[in-house]
């Protein structure tokens, strides 16, 4: 049996639900009281990608305090991918979010020099009486930054936390078949799994939620 072994970082600011996501995709459990990360914290996930693979998830949930950010550099280290996270009802911590893609760009890349993949999510989209960041907004932030693709999602109800997930495992399947030259048999086993497009529930030009 083949593993295959991704880190994937969640950033962002403080308060917008990385370690809920952490746990509801890893876990599947969701609390209100989850105590503010220090430094850094890990959590890993395996998932069964063919019969003869798995693919091993190391998600790093890096704290968002300002005090924290001369960490980061040691905590991007060999990253796969990435998720940014911002808070729908929370404007500022959407604007900040170009401050995370920038920081990350600026520290890390992959092992040919490209840039880190980085889908940004938008969550708390379950509470649309205090939302402040429209879907127009997000896609331009998108565009302008070179994010990957970007989803509306809540931790809360559980919406599009296992499609996003699911959308960046296929994208660092794709780099990681790229960079080590994985046979075409197994090439084509990953093309046999479901790849979100544009069009679809996490893309470019983003998605509603179903909230």
């Amino acid at each position: 049996m083949t593993e295959v072994l991704f880190k994937v970082i969640i950033i962002g600011d403080p308060t917008v639900g990385k370690t809920s996501f952490v746990q509801k995709y890893v876990n599947d459990s969701y609390r209100r009281d989850y105590k503010m990360t220090i430094g850094v914290d890990f959590a890993l996930k395996v998932i069964k990608w063919s019969d003869k693979c798995n693919i091993k998830l190391q998600l790093w949930d890096i704290a968002g305090q300002e005090r924290f950010t001369s960490m980061t550099r040691v905590y991007y280290k060999d990253a796969h991918a990435c998720l940014v996270m911002f808070d729908l009802t929370q404007k500022n911590t959407f604007q900040n979010s170009v401050k995370w893609k920038k920081d990350l760009d600026q520290k890390c890349t992959l092992v040919d020099g490209s840039p880190v993949p980085c889908l940004l999510l938008a969550n708390k989209c379950d509470d649309m009486e205090h939302r402040e960041v429209s879907q127009d907004e997000i896609e331009e932030l998108c565009r302008e930054h070179d994010f990957l693709g970007w989803s509306e999602t809540s931790v809360k109800d559980g919406i599009m936390i296992e499609e996003s997930m699911g959308f960046l495992i296929e994208e660092m399947m794709a780099k990681h078949a790229e960079l080590e030259g994985f046979s075409e048999s197994f090439q084509a086993n990953a093309a046999n799994h479901v790849k979100l497009g544009r069009d679809d529930a996490v893309a470019h030009s983003g998605s509603k939620c179903s909230c």
